[in-house]
Order: structure tokens, then sequence, then C-alpha cells
């Protein structure tokens, strides 16, 4: 399976340590994320000892979920794995836990205390475990991209959607709108929904899934599609673009799956004959039209676990999962789709120290990092939760809030 590749070259000390902190800065990213090259050797077997022993002592006060991203060390303590949505899930199906620790990220954590009871409080180990994505798109720009559109008369025909991977405060806008969530798994259930309310969607914030569902399984075309970027003037885009346009994509992506090209599939293609390749529909449009399969990180789970021995495949999609999946299915050929893509690093923050500290924090009495989401901003946020669980073909909805 391929590695991670760095662009440092005989770096210093002072670079070499910010290396090893995971700070050391690639160009290639976007703002806020970082790729440390290869992660440091695993934690002092001390650190495994003190978990397991917190752990023990808050007993069924506290539940502990884990992102598929998250590294080994932090998986091993988790009470559950999975996406976003089904551990925010999980979380509210737990009304019993005191205590809910997200081993993920941030916009993570605030759905879960969305979708728990103000009795529980979501603790993040580590409060700089944000998402590039996530911060791609901003509140206050998204409403003066709002206001672009009701000035132009279009607003009114227009039903926000937000990708799960947002902030509270978008999904509490989207929710304020009309709008919905949605998930890679439903996108296009989300779209058919909106599109059945107007003609037009703004969709928030990965423009890679927006425009995959909408031209790969709604039959809209790419120039049914245009790129609103925040930083210009309405968006970079004509008043005439944006009147005629049916699906506006917010200029936002995900720093690992977006990084993946063209030329990573034809060089594994190249490589290994034979090879099935497998991506998360975060990808850009001429990946996901080259591979094999697309889905969701459940969806490339499963397609994993049913694939017959001796197959191979290449899997596009964040390092730590990938590196899992070859673990637990030796009998098949699993690599990542490009050597140089790196760990998602804002998941990557949350490590065994992290957590250690903060269940060790909570056993002594002490609330540290929780993640709260104001009243209003909730109340809309899970109006548009609400409405994709009430999507056709939705399973059975959390249990609401207190």
């Amino acid at each position: 399976m391929g590695g991670v590749t760095s662009t440092w070259v005989e770096p210093s000390n002072t670079a070499t340590a910010l290396l090893l902190l995971g700070r050391g800065s690639d160009p290639a990213t976007e703002r806020g994320v970082e790729c440390p090259g290869d992660l440091p050797a695993p934690s002092d077997p001390d650190l495994v000892a003190r978990a397991a022993a917190a752990k023990a002592a808050l007993g069924t006060k506290v539940f502990v979920l884990g992102h598929h991203y998250q590294r080994d060390e932090v998986i091993q303590f988790a009470d559950v794995t999975g996406d976003s949505f089904k551990l925010a899930r999980e979380a509210a199906a737990r009304p019993d836990a005191e205590y809910i620790v997200f081993c993920g990220v941030h916009f993570m954590a605030e759905s879960a205390d969305i979708l728990t009871s103000d009795a529980q409080k979501v603790i993040l180990p580590d409060l700089a475990a944000g998402c590039s994505m996530a911060d791609m798109a901003v509140l206050s720009q998204v409403e003066t991209a709002w206001d672009v559109l009701t000035e132009l008369g279009v607003a009114a025909d227009t039903v926000p959607v937000t990708y799960m991977n947002s902030s509270a405060d978008i999904k509490g806008f989207v929710g304020r709108n009309g709008g919905l969530v949605c998930t890679s798994s439903n996108a296009k259930r989300a779209l058919d929904w909106a599109y059945q309310q107007g003609g037009k969607v703004l969709f928030l914030p990965d423009q890679h899934l927006g425009r995959n569902t909408a031209v790969l399984e709604m039959g809209l075309s790419l120039d049914d599609c245009v790129l609103y970027d925040p930083h210009k003037p309405n968006g970079g885009l004509t008043e005439q673009q944006l009147r005629d346009a049916k699906m506006i994509l917010w200029r936002g992506h995900c720093s690992v799956h977006g990084r993946f090209t063209l030329d990573s599939v034809n060089e594994v293609r190249e490589r290994v004959p034979g090879v099935n390749v497998l991506v998360h529909p975060e990808c850009r449009h001429e990946v996901v039209t080259a591979a094999d399969h697309v889905g969701s990180t459940e969806y490339i789970i499963k397609t994993i676990e049913a694939a017959p021995a001796g197959s191979a495949w290449a899997v596009g999609t964040e390092l730590n999962l990938v590196r899992r999946l070859a673990l637990a299915h030796p009998d098949k050929q699993i690599m990542f789709l490009d050597k140089a893509v790196c760990y998602c690093s804002t998941m990557n923050r949350i490590d065994l120290p992290h957590l250690v500290w903060a269940l060790e924090e909570l056993a002594a009495g002490r609330v540290v990092n929780q993640i709260t989401v104001d009243r209003d901003t909730a109340h809309h946020a899970r109006v548009a939760l609400d409405q994709m669980l009430a999507l056709p073909g939705a399973d059975t909805p959390p249990p609401a809030a207190a």
C-alpha cells in the first residue's frame, strides 16, 4: 500500500520539530489543514492502561464515539465506530450517557450536541480538531451569497442544501431558509426533495459531492452547475449565470479527497492490472467518472467486506481507514489510490494523549472541551436535520432532544 510522501528536503531542526508536531505546512492543502507526513510511532503503552482505567472508572457515564478516520490507538477505545451522522445518532440513542466523547472533528461534535439532550455533555478531546471543508463555508459569506440571490429575485426559488460536513451555523441557516442537510449516502434523495420545492439549489459546502450527485445521479449537465466563489463579487458569476443555473455549488472541498487526480487512477490501473478503483463522492468529478465504484465511507467498507478473496482494490479515501481495511482483509490486495495524499491531519489531532487527558479529567469530575451549540442555532439546525430524516427511505429518526 502506498505511504505518505513529503516535500521537505533536509529540514532544519525547527522545521523537523514542527513536522513531528503535525504543523509542517503543505501549500497544496486548504487553509487550516497541515500535512504531518508519516505519523509518529504509537503512543507509550502506559497511556493505553491509563485510558482503560479512566474509561472503566466512568462506566456507563461515558460513551466514546470513533470516526472511521481516527488512528487505531484511539479507535480501540471507541464504543461505536462510524461516519459522522451515524455517530451523532448513536449518541442520541444513549440518553443515559452523561458524557459523549467524540473522537472526530468539531462539526461532528456539534451535530451530536444538537441531537442529544441538554443533560448530556459532548466532549471533543482536542478543540483544534477542525475540518477545512466546513471552514470553507462561513455564515457571513453564505448570508452575503443569499443576499445576492435575493437581489436577483431568485432566492425564493432556491433551496439551500448543506452536506453534513458543515458547521452548526450553516445547518441553522439552511433550516431557517427552508432547506435540509444531506449525507454522502442520501444526497440524491435530498436533492430530489429540494427540486420539488424549487427550481434551483444552493449546495454547501462541498462542490464535488454536489456536482457528482447532480450530474451522475440526477441527469443534470455540467453546464447546469455554476461554482460560487465567496471571495469574489457575486461569487465570480454574472447575473445571468446565477439566474440560469440549476445548481449553485459553493467553492469548498475536502482537502484529502480533493487531492486525488485522474493521474492517480490511470497510474494505479497501469501498475495493478485488474484493479478495482473505489472512491468517495467527495473526490473530483473526473476521478469519480473514472472509478469503478463510488460511495460513502460506509459503502466503501461494505464493498471491501463483500469483495472476493484475491481481488485488488485501490481506495480513494482517508489513509487511516484504507490501512485498517487492508489489515482486516489480508486475503485481498487493498492499496491507497495515491501515494502523495496525506492523512486528514485535523482528524488525527485526536490522539491517545488527548483522549487520556479528556477521560481522566471527566473521571475526576472536571468537564473539559465541551461543545455546545446555542439554542436558536440548534433549533434551526435540527429542523434541517429532521427534514433529512423525513426523506423517503430514511431510517427511523433519533430520539427527540429534551
